[in-house]
């Protein structure tokens, strides 16, 4: 079934539903909402689809989770039969390829209008909708608002001093820029070693005349065992489909893995243990989370043993002693995202790049051609920023909707991102967020992540249509409640006690607090009671003018 056409009243387009947002979850939700029957407008602000995908083109991007052929959509068994990955972890526009062919394939550009910056949003209460103003002048209005703004999209700057004098080439990884970086010949700073600078790093230090790492947090990496898939591998997912989906939507993580055995790190031998770490450490890849004991996340005990693995294989793979010695983390390990690198470790072993630890360190300014550190100057071309972003909550606070009464987001969620089910916020009806706060988000396969979210939210959507029922909220109790049960889950895990994006630390005057769910599979099994005991935890208002209620 296609889009029905938008109904034009003077200058505002009226639709069913607006989505923001044209990546991995805009998508899917335009092609499950035009399916359902609905009119849908998708507006973004970049000039293609894919999201994080098209705007993260920076030299080693790829993706570091749990890889191909499982990182893509699940709603078409067809796509699965279509569509060839190379590699276990693919590589930036080997992605940003697959989806371009899904938006070739189900004709989704027709709805999506590019280059178009959403600049306000704004709820009727009278009328039961919501207003959009775009960047390009065009208004329209629809019952239903869908943000699919990203969890990692709003970009980090930091606030150096001197930072905005540098005349050199400066460039965020999360905003890349499409023309080719040329850094033959340069000397490059880079600030960051989270994911996007160990994957940027052993890149840019392959071309650069030099690299110095401007080290803020040093970090627990993984190999990530990338390789070519075997035509066998490809074949057995395509012949398992409809089983590998239900272990998909089994697994914590949204993949085709069995769960691991409910066992200690102290069930075993220190030699048992030692040798099944370095098992995993040469298999690589996020299997070597998935065959990890069920207590590494939980019990300080239990963290020490792999962090202590993994300190030694950074002593043993770095050649410098002091350099060794800055690069060893001193945080619960895996309580900052997991980072799969290749050979980031063994970048630090070349003449042509130096280790500055911003603790011991730390920047004083820039000026027009250099960073000046407390211990000295280092002068350089180009400036990589790989800070991150204000993820999770950050999109949303940036799209700052107003809702009943014209009270913004930013003013609800001043002091803690209250909502329900990760997806419905109180006081904003009919807007549902995807892979909003309080959800599985980053910590779930986020293609299947999407489509279970989205599945939910256009089954809310039909259910008001069905009853007459012109909006949908939570009240504030059930929203309470969802924060205390996320926030349940998190404590009783290490998570909370580690500075990390996750918790807000990375921004300033940020709340802080642990942001997703960590119930794993249970998430849906709970946003699905909800729906079958009449969306408990919700509150309807009829369609104006008519006296119906459920």
């Amino acid at each position: 079934m296609t889009s029905q056409p938008s109904q034009k009243s003077g200058s505002i387009e009226h639709y069913d539903a607006v989505i923001i947002g044209a990546g991995v979850s805009g998508m899917y939700a335009l092609h499950h909402l035009r399916e359902m029957g609905m009119s849908v407008r998708v507006y973004d602000g970049a000039t293609g689809i894919g999201g994080t995908w098209w705007y993260n083109r920076y030299p080693g991007a790829r993706v570091d989770g749990p890889g191909s052929p499982h990182y893509c959509y699940t709603f078409s068994k067809e796509l699965m039969q279509e569509w060839d990955w190379a590699e276990t972890q693919s590589k930036q526009s080997d992605v940003l390829d697959y989806l371009e062919y899904v938006a070739d394939r189900f004709d989704l550009r027709r709805d999506i209008q590019f280059e178009t910056w959403v600049e306000d949003v704004r709820y009727d209460d009278a009328a039961q909708r919501w207003t959009v103003e775009t960047s390009t002048g065009v208004r329209a209005s629809a019952q239903f608002m869908i943000c699919a703004v990203g969890a990692l999209s709003m970009t980090n700057m930091p606030n150096i001093p001197g930072i905005h004098g540098f005349a050199g080439e400066c460039y965020h990884t999360g905003n890349w820029p499409h023309e080719p970086v040329s850094f033959e010949g340069k000397r490059v700073a880079v600030i960051g070693t989270g994911s996007s600078g160990v994957q940027a790093i052993p890149e840019i230090a392959k071309e650069a005349e030099h690299v110095t790492v401007l080290q803020r947090t040093a970090q627990f990496t993984f190999p990530a065992g990338n390789r070519p898939l075997t035509a066998e591998e490809v074949a057995d997912a395509r012949a398992n489909f409809d089983s590998n989906i239900e272990k998909m939507h089994a697994n914590d993580g949204g993949f085709p893995v069995d769960p691991s055995p409910e066992r200690s790190a102290f069930d075993d031998t220190p030699e048992e243990r030692e040798a099944r770490y370095e098992a995993l450490w040469q298999r690589g890849g996020f299997g070597f989370f998935h065959g990890l004991y069920s207590d590494i996340a939980i019990t300080e005990e239990s963290n020490q043993t792999l962090s202590d693995f993994v300190r030694k294989k950074i002593r043993e793979t770095v050649n410098d002693p002091e350099t060794a010695k800055k690069l060893l983390p001193d945080h619960f390990v895996i309580t900052k995202r997991p980072i799969l690198d290749d050979g980031y470790y063994e970048t630090y072993n070349r003449d042509n790049v130096t280790l500055v630890d911003l603790r011991d360190d730390p920047i004083e300014r820039f000026t027009e051609t250099s960073v000046i550190t407390a211990s000295g100057e280092h002068p350089i071309d180009i400036l990589v920023l790989a800070t991150g972003f204000d993820a999770i909550s950050g999109s949303m606070l940036r799209l700052n909707p107003k809702g009943r009464g014209g009270v913004s987001l930013k003013e609800k969620w001043n002091e803690r991102f209250h909502n329900y089910l990760g997806m419905a916020i109180g006081g904003f009806p009919n807007l549902f967020m995807i892979h909003g706060p309080g959800s599985p988000g980053v910590f779930y396969n986020m293609p299947l992540g999407a489509e279970r979210q989205m599945g939910w939210i256009g089954q809310c959507m039909s259910h008001l249509r069905e009853k007459e029922l012109g909006a949908i909220e939570p009240t504030t109790d059930s929203e309470e409640a969802w924060g205390n049960e996320v926030s349940g889950i998190a404590d009783f895990t290490l998570f909370p006690r580690t500075d990390s994006w996750w918790t807000g630390a990375n921004i300033e005057g940020k709340p802080r607090y642990f942001t997703a769910y960590l119930g794993g599979s249970l998430y849906y099994q709970r946003i699905a009671d909800v729906a079958s005991n009449n969306y408990e935890g919700f509150t309807f208002e009829p369609v104006h003018g008519i006296d119906k209620q459920i």
